[in-house]
């Protein structure tokens, strides 16, 4: 029985991870749109002093504006929407495969062998240009700067 219940658990909690509730109020919840698409009647069309259109064309165009704007993107997103959904799924579903599957490994493998050359490295610097740097420091060691000021 205890195992029973620890299944159903457990594929309740798969079954959670794969069907997350989403916000249909709060829709760009990581503000990720704040600037891009953020674009009014105001910011595209403006009149400046003086040269006013009539005051019914400006309301019109204010209205036909908004309203095509509205229900274009909305006929977009349902027509496009979904298939881009499933484009950018299979996009995201492929750069995680390849980053799971081949750059992980990649780098894993690059920093064993590089670990190894390392070492071959260094004993070759110590082995040779420590000696060098030591004799070279030796050498110098003994120079002394003096600074005259002339007059």
């Amino acid at each position: 029985m205890a195992e029973e219940r620890t299944e159903l658990e457990e594929r309740i909690i798969i079954k959670d991870q794969l069907t997350k509730e989403i916000d249909l109020v709060n829709r760009d919840p990581k503000r990720i749109n704040e600037d891009v698409v953020k674009v009014d009647f105001e910011d595209v069309i403006a009149e400046p002093v003086g040269t006013y259109s009539f005051d019914g064309v400006w309301k019109t165009s204010y209205t036909t504006f908004t309203v095509s704007k509205y229900w274009c993107y909305r006929l977009l997103s349902a027509i496009l929407g979904i298939p881009l959904a499933v484009v950018w799924g299979f996009l995201f579903a492929l750069i995680s495969f390849c980053h799971i599957w081949a750059v992980v490994p990649c780098i894993k493998s690059y920093l064993i062998e590089i670990q190894c050359v390392s070492r071959i490295y260094s004993l070759c610097i110590h082995t040779f240009c420590d000696p060098l740097f030591e004799a070279l420091s030796k050498i110098c060691s003994n120079v002394r700067v003096a600074l005259r000021k002339e007059i």
